[in-house]
This record gives structure tokens, C-alpha cells and sequence, in this order.
């Protein structure tokens, strides 16, 4: 039996849908954690491609039961657009294969009003949102007034609920920000043929993963965003609203710690970042500009382009110590098949000084200067390779040393976006 989380070990987009798809087969349940619709996880298979934003990654490799867990904040109109997009595509009975927690917290439309306007006015300071409501979804979760996913089986208490929110959030609208209130009523009509819908998969899916892990059942538990996102240990305040990090795969679905058996993180052969924040690796230049084009870097959710950097192996290493991974996934080296020379971030300086480690405090973050090593290019096609000894031989250098440095191995390499172009070692 293996309980296996897939954790990004960056600031998001590694590329964790592909290797959740690749690896379900192999699983009988997939859970998704937490997060919301402000993830975009794409999968490239049978000349077929989807973004999947709620729903987890592993419903079309295999027969697996997936789990939308507890620790996910869900907009009821995006899942429904989403179910009705993969039944489009493939010719799969969700009834038997979706399950949704009851505990799952709800984003409401006032939720992304909320976001908006609170992202308008921070100004320059913004933090660089999606603007679904993730963030005061996860408030409302935490200042104990929202609204979960079994509260739309009750339709006199969801009309009670809502209507109670919107009081102090009409108040705030209008006097503080200076927008128009929200009507409750259009609010609840428009939730109805939703909720009509995603009713059938709502249950209590932590008991189902309990008798799963008594049955020894295999488990894939996947997380959205990255480790450098992460709410407590991320670039705080450029963060996401939840715990990508392997505590939060914990209590974002029920499952005890002690059933996880593999901490399998997912990291780029460069860096990427979208949205404000520091980024000490972070490319202003033509290298930068190149690996944004051979990697096609444009958000999956928002379609932003991307920031590109140098692999950073200190941040790396945090986020592996943070984890406690013990495998890893390296994920578009092909993307580097033409460069000349590559740079790994193997040290900073900080304020003069030489550091090893990443720090935790973000104008620290923001400070910190990149020490590199250099490595040759190998400058020859890497897709379509399915056996490591296949690579170029500057391409397993350069993985070699990055698996020396970090102290953990790379168990999957990945050289293109579809299932097929994959070394499992």
C-alpha cells in the first residue's frame, strides 16, 4: 500500500497534473487537498487536452475514485462548467468516479467581488490574485462564517447563511470600498441549477478514505500551487490562501500522517513564477525570455505570462526538508534542449554574506543575490526519449548534480507535456 503526496517544490506550475495523470493508474483513490479554481492543472493525452481546475488530475488514466477533499474551497458554477467539459471530452460516468466533501468550504459570488476590490485596492502593493475568491473564501472558513459544501443540501439554512454574510458584506461594500451592494436573492437563484447538479457527489469522503487506508488501498493525494506558495512557510505576503505543503495534504483530506509513505515533489528544470513577489533567480533578459517561449509559460488559469529564472537549488532543498520528500520529479527538460549554457542557483548573497539556506522572511527574499554554476548545454532534442540512458550526456550531468546537491533522486523525468514523453527510472 502506498499513500503518495504530489507536492510542487516551487511556486507553482511544475507540471503535478501530468505526473498525478501518469501515476493514477495506479491508484484506486486521487484526492485533491486544497486550493481552488485558482489552480490549472493540464493534461495532454490521445491527441486530447484539458485544463482541469477542481476536479482532480487522475480521472482519465485508470478507474480511480477522485476525491475533491475537505481542505478545497469550491465554486459550485466552475465545477459544474468543469464536469460538463470533461464528460464532453471523454465518455466517463462521474456519478461513480467524483466524490465531493461535505466539509469543502463554498466560494460564493461575493467572495469574488471581495477579492477584486480588496486586489484594486491595495494598489501597487497587490498580491497578484486570480480574483475567484480564494482568499476571502478561506476567510470566511477561518473567521468561522462560511458556508460548506453540505450546507446545499439545506436550502433554508444556505438562504439563511447567505443572506446573514451579505449584512456585513454590503456594509463593508458600500462603505468601504465604494461598490454596489449584492442582491441575496439572485444570489441563491443563480447557485440553484448548480447546486442541482453537484448535489449527487457530496458526501463524507473522509470516512471513505479511512476504510481505503484500513484496506490498505493505494492513495494519490494532489496538491495545487507550490511549497514557496505556501500560506505559513511561503514568500509571505505572496502567497496563496492554503498549505500546499505535506501538512496540508494531511488536513486537507483526513488522511493521518502516519499512512503517507511517499512525499513526491515536482520541480521544473528552470523556475517559474506568476504574480508579485520575490524571485532571486528571476531572468530579465533573453535566456528569460527564451525559456518562456520554449515553455509555452502562460498561466493555465489566467493565461498571465509567466516569470522565468535559473533553477534555484537552495529553494529547491527547502522545499524537499520541508516536505520531507523522499523522491522527485524533474519536469520540462526539454524546454533547455537548445540553450548554450545553464545556470543552477547553488548559494546567495545575502547583504554581503555568503548563505546556504532559504530564509524565511520575505525582504531578506528579496535581498538575496544568486551565486551560479555554470553547466554546458547539450543541445540536442530531448522529447520523445523514454530511457535515461538515452539523454544527452550533458542533459544526466546536469540532473546528476542537481540530485547530489538536494539529496533525493529523481524517481520521473519528464521531456514534453504528454503522458508518452516520460523516463520512469
Amino acid at each position: 500500500m502506498a499513500v503518495r503526496i504530489i507536492i510542487g517544490a516551487q511556486w507553482g506550475d511544475e507540471g503535478k497534473g501530468k505526473i498525478v495523470d501518469l501515476l493514477s493508474k495506479e491508484s484506486n483513490y486521487v484526492v485533491r487537498y486544497q486550493g481552488g479554481a485558482n489552480a490549472g492543472h493540464t493534461l495532454k493525452f490521445d491527441d486530447k487536452t484539458i485544463v482541469l481546475h477542481l476536479i482532480p488530475s487522475g480521472m482519465f488514466n485508470g478507474d480511480s475514485k477522485c476525491i475533491i477533499g475537505n481542505g478545497v474551497v469550491i465554486d459550485p458554477i466552475a465545477l459544474v462548467e468543469e464536469i460538463k467539459e470533461v464528460e464532453q471530452l471523454v465518455d466517463i460516468d462521474l456519478h461513480d468516479r467524483l466524490f465531493i466533501s461535505s466539509s469543502a468550504h463554498v466560494i460564493l459570488p461575493y467572495h469574488k467581488v471581495l477579492d477584486q476590490v480588496k486586489e484594486k485596492s491595495r494598489g501597487s502593493d497587490a498580491i497578484g490574485t486570480t480574483g475567484r475568491g480564494i482568499g476571502p473564501a478561506y476567510v470566511s472558513k477561518v473567521s468561522r462564517v462560511g458556508i460548506r459544501m453540505g450546507d446545499l443540501l439545506n436550502p433554508e439554512l444556505l438562504e439563511e447563511k447567505i443572506r446573514k454574510n451579505l449584512a456585513d458584506i454590503n456594509n463593508a461594500l458600500k462603505h468601504v470600498y465604494n461598490e454596489p451592494e449584492l442582491n441575496a436573492d439572485e444570489m441563491v437563484s443563480q447557485l440553484k441549477p448548480a447546486i442541482d447538479t453537484v448535489k449527487k457527489y457530496i458526501c463524507n469522503t473522509t470516512e471513505l478514505l479511512h476504510n481505503a487506508v484500513e484496506m490498505n488501498e493505494p492513495i494519490l493525494l494532489e496538491g495545487a500551487q507550490g511549497s514557496l506558495l505556501d500560506v505559513d512557510h511561503g514568500t509571505y505576503p505572496y502567497v496563496t490562501s492554503s498549505s500546499p505543503t505535506a501538512g496540508g495534504a494531511c488536513t486537507g483530506s483526513g488522511v493521518p500522517p502516519l499512512a503517507i509513505t511517499h512525499s513526491l515533489g515536482i520541480t521544473k528544470a528552470y523556475c517559474t513564477r506568476v504574480g508579485n513577489g520575490p524571485f532571486p533567480t528571476e531572468l530579465d533578459d533573453s535566456d528569460g525570455e527564451k525559456l518562456r517561449k520554449n515553455g509555452q509559460e502562460f498561466g493555465a488559469t489566467t493565461g498571465r505570462p509567466r516569470r522565468c529564472g535559473w533553477l534555484d537549488l537552495i529553494a529547491l532543498k527547502y522545499a524537499v526538508r520541508l516536505n520531507g520528500m523522499n523522491e522527485l520529479a524533474l519536469t520540462k527538460l526539454d524546454v533547455m534542449d537548445d540553450f548554450e549554457t545553464i545556470k543552477v542557483c547553488t548559494g546567495y548573497e545575502l547583504d554581503g554574506e555568503t548563505i546556504d539556506h532559504y530564509p524565511t522572511e520575505t525582504d531578506q527574499v528579496e535581498r538575496l543575490k544568486p551565486i551560479y554554476k555554470t553547466f554546458s548545454g547539450w543541445q540536442r532534442s530531448t522529447r520523445d526519449i523514454s530511457s535515461y540512458d538515452e539523454l544527452p550526456e550533458n542533459a544526466r550531468t546536469y540532473i546528476e548534480f542537481i540530485e547530489e546537491f538536494i539529496g533525493v533522486d529523481f524517481t520521473i523525468v519528464s521531456t514534453g507535456p504528454k503522458r508518452s514523453e516520460t523516463i520512469v527510472r
